[in-house]
């Protein structure tokens, strides 16, 4: 029997991830709620940090992981597996010289998908935004999360149910569902898993963690943050500024050996380009993008 082995990782924590009482709280929460047997659902927002901390939380549990990313185009068999092939076995008899004997048999050959390999071997299953996957592919986690029981839909030979390993864990983000390509996930679903709203982190996290990834230091870091964090709580649209924002502006002054300064017009230029790569002319406040470029101005006087 083949299988998608080749997809399996060991996770290792990464040592540059910023750990703060906020963080630590969600991480201690969902080790709890993972040990009672339960699913971990972190839904947000992009720029939340949900697969960063899923992964995480993956390498504190020490067991490999395999990781799925949500599709619009998986069926079930794209989880569980399916018959793909042929495989083939002749036998040629010519133990008397005059007399040829062959034997040929030819079967279907079962080929293990992400879900039934973790559910197998008893792995820490990461199924990144699942709700861009069609519920009906998603059918199948039902009896996995509930009865530890996998339904193998066209398995023909041997078993047609898979007996869930104990130490099978899983672990789930999603965006909300007013996101584009996003499929409403089905209530006995979400029913058999805990959720874990996130939101943005708070001021000082962010902070923190725009400090350690662009190596600015902790002073700028809160300079970037606040102006970001300003124009993101006058936005009334989803294409809002997230901790990524911040980083990026953090990493680019970085490159440049500036720092953050109301008189740098530079500066200026680079939050102007950042924060509003994905605003339109009328999407912020209502107001066209030149009052946006305005009010981001204003933002760097008020912070730095």
């Amino acid at each position: 029997m083949k299988n998608d082995s080749s997809a399996v990782i060991e996770p290792i924590p990464d040592s540059e991830y910023v750990i703060t009482p906020y963080i630590k709280d969600i991480l201690n929460s969902s080790k709890t709620y993972l040990s009672a047997g339960y699913p971990v659902h972190f839904c947000g927002a992009a720029g939340t940090g949900k697969t960063s901390l899923a992964m995480y939380l993956a390498a504190e549990i020490k067991r490999p992981v395999i990781m799925l990313h949500g599709d619009d185009e998986f069926a079930t068999s794209d989880l569980v597996g399916a018959q793909h092939g042929f495989r083939s076995k002749k036998v040629v008899d010519n133990f008397i010289h005059h007399v040829l004997k062959t034997e040929e048999r030819v079967d279907k050959q079962w080929v293990d998908k992400r879900l039934s390999l973790a559910c197998k071997h008893g792995l820490t299953l990461i199924y990144d935004e699942f709700t861009r996957s069609r519920p009906e592919a998603n059918n199948v986690l039902l009896s996995v999360l509930e009865e530890k029981m996998l339904d193998l839909p066209g398995q023909t030979e041997g078993d047609v149910y898979l007996k869930v390993q104990p130490d099978f864990r899983a672990i789930f983000t999603s965006n909300p569902e007013e996101y584009a390509g996003i499929h409403r996930a089905q209530d006995a679903l979400l029913d058999r898993m805990i959720t874990i709203e996130l939101g943005h982190f708070d001021a000082q996290t962010e902070v923190t963690i725009t400090q350690k990834r662009s190596g600015v230091s902790l002073a700028d870091a809160k300079k970037i943050v606040n102006i970001v964090r300003d124009f993101r709580e006058n936005a009334e649209n989803n294409k809002v500024p997230t901790l990524r924002e911040s980083i990026k502006i953090g990493k680019v002054i970085k490159l440049l050996k500036m720092r953050p300064a109301k008189n740098n017009d530079k500066f200026k230029k680079i939050c102007l380009d950042i924060l509003t790569s994905e605003i339109h002319v009328f999407e912020f406040n209502g107001a066209p993008k030149s009052g946006t470029f305005k009010f981001i101005e204003e933002l760097i006087e008020q912070h730095c």
